[in-house]
């Protein structure tokens, strides 16, 4: 199915299939695209003629299943199984938003989530990620290991030097109380960068 005939699904209550059809096509139309069109705010969805409450309010409920989904793959206390879920996990978390999350998802010495928290907001860099935080956490939950993760809203998913050297220094951190950093992941828009795989962790 295509974009429009997916959304005309979700808005085709009270109307016919033609009509939703072309009110889906509109919509994506106007705001450039699906992703565009789930990241609209209530106000203006419901400007486009035929978009009332009930379905602005469904077609936002959708970024918001489709995080909880993803989140739901890695709960705490499971075992992370491959890195394309942990992948999936961190994606759903932070790709969306507007300004740079940094994020530490803790793991048992056994790869078990133990937790995932959003550290430091704006842009990554020696001054705004203190490693002295994320050691502290680490070793209040007993975690083994770590999966650092942080988003590039330019959407390019391309490890910089700053990224370069907060991980040398979060890993040299982690490394003085046993810890293991395991991977520093770029999320961009529609793909995701593993330090790691680069060689660079």
């Amino acid at each position: 199915m295509s974009d429009a005939e997916l959304l005309a699904t979700l808005i085709h209550s009270g109307s016919g299939e033609t009509a939703a059809c072309e009110l889906a096509d509109r919509l994506l139309s106007r705001f450039g695209g699906i992703r565009q069109l789930l990241h609209a705010d209530a106000d203006s969805l419901m400007t486009e003629a035929g978009i009332g409450v009930s379905r602005s309010a469904a077609i936002l409920a959708l970024p918001e299943l489709a995080r909880r989904y993803f989140e739901a793959t890695l709960p705490p206390g499971q075992t992370i199984r491959s890195p394309a879920d942990t992948e999936a996990y961190v994606r759903a978390k932070i790709r969306h938003l507007g300004h740079e999350m940094f994020c530490c998802l803790y793991l048992d010495n056994r790869h078990r989530v133990l937790r995932f928290d959003e550290m430091f907001r704006g842009t990554i860099d020696g001054t705004s990620v203190y490693p002295r935080e994320v050691v502290k956490e680490a070793l209040a939950i007993n975690a083994a290991a770590v999966i650092l993760a942080h988003n590039h809203p330019s959407g390019v998913a391309e490890p910089s030097q700053a990224d370069e050297r907060i991980t040398k220094r979060l890993k040299s951190a982690l490394g003085l109380v046993d810890i293991r950093l395991l991977d520093h992941l770029i999320v961009g828009d529609g793909e995701t960068t593993s330090m790691a795989s680069r060689g660079l962790v």
